[in-house]
């Protein structure tokens, strides 16, 4: 793994872990923690439902698996900092990680639908927004306060928002989130919370830092130590967003024919339609193949093959979602000061020699 910070734990996977790969290795998962990894005995644990709702409720894991159905789906996670290392070369982002292009990740992921635990909970008609509490206590907001955010109720009362006590067949990891987890799939990742303790029906966006004031892109000009809740843009559904993975940046590579790979995938209800490769500076595109991925909250999966000409090549991928949406070209026009959402055309630079 490539670490960015020890405490709290933030890391992501090379490339080359995820190439190949529709569903992520637990070890290859990239992991974005605000706070130490709680300690947490499942035992003891309960999960509680209240705020607005009818018939408040306090469930173990034990009655959750008993009183709902179980399902499984497939679902791309994606971290709001993803490849805010092209952003860094922008220009400069005090306090923030250099993440790569793999903080994002595809896990199958089994427990129960929010919405059936909310359904027994008995919404209020006047519940507009559901939100999550965790006990990971983080320094970033002053004072500490433990993780937390919401989701609209539509979105959580949508039928592949889980809470999920599993992943890829197995029970969940404790850096993941045991004993339970949200799963919100097309949504930023920092939505997806960990350590469940609690959720909350209630009328208005969550009141917590992360979702108030952090994950939000705020204008190139503002200061982030003085933003305030409610500045900038909320963060929801994942932008269309493509990158290489294969093969890796700054490789050497002989010229003439070489196969490249990548990952695709579109937020919310969206899907990837194409993607484009070139390796003259976008006057010329090669269509890539498309893997079918697997389900509709999963990424797809991308290859084809290129001519390199010898010396130095820049190899370009962009993607088209299903609206007929273009990535942008040039993370020049993304910057922000928190450094979110680089979803500019993705690039890698290749020694043909």
């Amino acid at each position: 793994m490539v670490v960015h910070e020890r405490e709290p734990y933030n890391a992501e996977p090379p490339r080359t872990a995820l190439a190949g790969h529709r569903v992520t290795p637990p070890d290859a998962f990239y992991s974005r923690n605000h706070g130490p990894i709680p300690e947490i005995d499942p035992a003891a644990w309960r999960l509680t439902v209240d705020g607005l709702v009818h018939n408040p409720l306090e469930l173990s894991l034990e009655q959750l698996r008993d009183r709902f159905d179980d399902v499984e789906v497939t679902a791309t996670l994606q971290c709001a900092g993803n490849r805010r290392a092209g952003l860094l070369e922008v220009r400069d982002i005090p306090g923030e990680e250099p993440w790569g292009p793999c903080a994002t990740a595809t896990g199958r992921w089994s427990g129960v639908r929010l919405a059936d635990v909310l359904a027994h909970a008995d919404l209020h008609s006047d519940a507009a927004h559901i939100a999550f509490a965790a006990p990971d206590v983080s320094p970033l907001p002053d004072p500490p306060e433990p993780y937390g955010g919401s989701i609209p109720a539509a979105k959580a009362l949508s039928p592949e928002v889980l809470l999920a006590w599993a992943m890829n067949g197995e029970p969940l990891p404790r850096i993941h989130g045991a004993p339970l987890r949200v799963i919100v799939p097309g949504w930023i990742g920092a939505r997806s919370v960990k350590w469940l303790s609690r959720v909350t029906a209630q009328a208005e966006p969550s009141a917590n830092y992360f979702q108030a004031t952090a994950y939000r892109v705020l204008p190139p000009e503002a200061d982030p130590s003085r933003a305030g809740p409610g500045d900038g843009i909320s963060l929801g559904p994942i932008a269309l967003n493509c990158e290489i993975l294969s093969p890796d940046d700054g490789a050497q590579v002989p010229p003439g024919p070489a196969q490249v790979t990548g990952y695709a995938l579109a937020g919310d209800d969206r899907t990837v339609a194409r993607i484009d490769v070139s390796v003259d500076g976008g006057r010329t595109w090669t269509q890539a193949d498309l893997d079918a991925g697997d389900g509709p909250w999963a990424w797809q999966h991308w290859h084809t093959t290129v001519d390199l000409p010898p010396g130095d090549v820049e190899v370009t991928a962009r993607a088209w979602d299903s609206t007929g949406a273009l990535q942008p070209e040039s993370p020049a026009h993304l910057w922000n000061p928190k450094g979110y959402i680089n979803n500019s055309w993705a690039r890698i630079h290749l020694n043909s020699a």
